[in-house]
């Protein structure tokens, strides 16, 4: 059993929610986000908390249980307060840029990398070694700051590149004589 599934996920104040069929929406003061939710699961809105039901109990509708419950969840987070996403230049040479709404990086290669955000994602530089993506779909920010960190990740001896502020680089010892 679910224990993450069997709670119900209370709406926010400020959010409003709506049920119809399988698709949750929601809307908050970031934006509108909906979530549709697979066919082995219920969804029901219940005095202002959404409940998700496995429709049976094989293994797969059990599985998709808990699954849904959380992204329900996430799209209440995201409208409601937004995600960020920090990343870390380390290296000489090495920082980044804001170019209008795209973002220059110098990593190091021949060529600065520019990098266009897709629709509903903001990036931000406060410092040259500091990069900060923020939007309200969590998946979405997820996937920028990790295709940004791609571009050159951090290297194990003296741990240059880009990484997750709360990334720990396990270092290794170089060459001895």
């Amino acid at each position: 059993m679910s224990r993450i599934g069997k709670k119900p996920v209370q709406v926010p104040a400020g959010v409003t929610a709506s049920v119809d069929g399988q698709k949750v929406t929601a809307k908050g003061p970031k934006g509108e986000l909906f979530f549709v939710a697979n066919d082995e699961v219920s969804v029901k809105l219940e005095d202002n908390a959404i409940v998700v039901q496995p429709i049976n109990q094989s293994k797969d509708a059990r599985s998709k249980w808990g699954m849904s419950r959380t992204m329900i969840e996430n799209i209440f987070t995201g409208v409601k307060d937004g995600y960020e996403r920090k990343l870390e230049i380390n290296g000489v040479g090495y920082r980044a840029t804001m170019q209008g709404q795209n973002l220059q990086l110098a990593l190091g290669f021949s060529h600065d990398v520019v990098y266009q955000p897709p629709q509903g994602v903001t990036l931000a530089c406060p410092k040259p070694t500091e990069i900060v993506v923020s939007g309200i779909n969590k998946q979405v920010v997820g996937q920028v700051a990790a295709e940004i960190r791609e571009y050159r990740g951090p290297e194990p001896y003296k741990g240059k590149g880009v990484k997750y502020s709360e990334e720990r680089i396990i270092r290794k010892e170089g060459k001895k004589k």
